[in-house]
């Protein structure tokens, strides 16, 4: 397990303001990160700077230590994993196709083959429960079967860390548990996105909230979920409760009174 990092961060996307600031943020190894924040917060900018999808303006990602722009595109998917909001286009590829793509860092260059790669797929379809669906095409499968598909390769590229935005959307109540309890059992530093309170209290180690760029807050479940906080950052009200069963925070919301604007004269 290692540990993901970034230093002093801001980000721009070309020939746009920044959408991200100054920012600074770790996931302890084996630590699972959860990121939160209202649509438009800079989630999914943050998470894609820790693939390499994009590059920050100012500031240092690190993967276990290492600059990422020291680590090669090959030796930089042995360490991260990523299963981004958006989906491949619909080629025409079976599910089995697309989490074999996840082994492609593990495919030698001089004998064009991947020992263990076979196993590393049937045991990541299995665990997303994928096996029956492993010869449909892709472009065939519901929202929620292809978000599974997408995090089935990420398990089969066998990594230290996984990023993770927004994994259970599209996801049924039963599929989101299954798969936040298998993610929380891997042997793996995460940094995921999610809107539920309740899920990232539930299985998050520490959550991070983004507004409108900018870290905001920092720390455990009981720290961060707050009501002073969701009603600044999210706009509505909220009552922290325990869970009786669990021992994990629930959220309570519900909407502020929406002020008309005075009318013009």
């Amino acid at each position: 397990m290692i540990a993901l990092s970034i230093e002093g961060l801001s980000f721009a996307p070309t020939g746009a303001d920044e959408v991200l600031h100054n920012i600074s943020l770790r996931a302890e190894p084996g630590e699972i990160l959860g990121i939160l924040g209202p649509n438009g917060a800079g989630k999914s900018s943050l998470l894609r700077l820790f693939y390499g999808a994009s590059q920050p303006t100012r500031g240092v990602v690190k993967i276990g230590g290492t600059d990422i722009n020291q680590l090669s595109t090959s030796n930089r998917a042995r360490l991260v994993a990523a299963v981004p909001q958006e989906s491949p286009p619909d080629f025409h590829l079976t599910v089995r196709d697309i989490v074999e793509t996840g082994r492609t860092a593990y495919i030698s260059s001089l004998l064009g083959r991947d020992p263990g790669g076979s196993d590393a797929v049937d045991n990541a379809l299995k665990r997303l429960g994928l096996e029956a669906f492993s010869h449909r095409n892709y472009s065939t499968l519901s929202g929620g079967e292809k978000r599974r598909t997408l995090i089935a390769r990420a398990l089969a590229q066998d990594t230290q860390a996984l990023i993770l935005d927004e994994p259970v959307n599209h996801l049924d109540i039963r599929h989101k548990l299954e798969v936040l309890t298998l993610i929380r059992h891997l042997r793996s530093t995460v940094m995921i996105s999610l809107h539920d309170f309740d899920l990232a209290a539930h299985f998050c180690n520490r959550l991070a909230i983004l507004h409108h760029g900018y870290l905001v807050a920092e720390g455990t479940p009981e720290d961060v979920l707050v009501p002073e906080i969701i009603r600044d950052v999210f706009g509505v009200e909220a009552s922290i409760v325990r869970d009786e069963c669990h021992g994990t925070l629930r959220v309570i919301t519900e909407s502020l009174p929406i002020i008309p604007e005075a009318r013009k004269v």
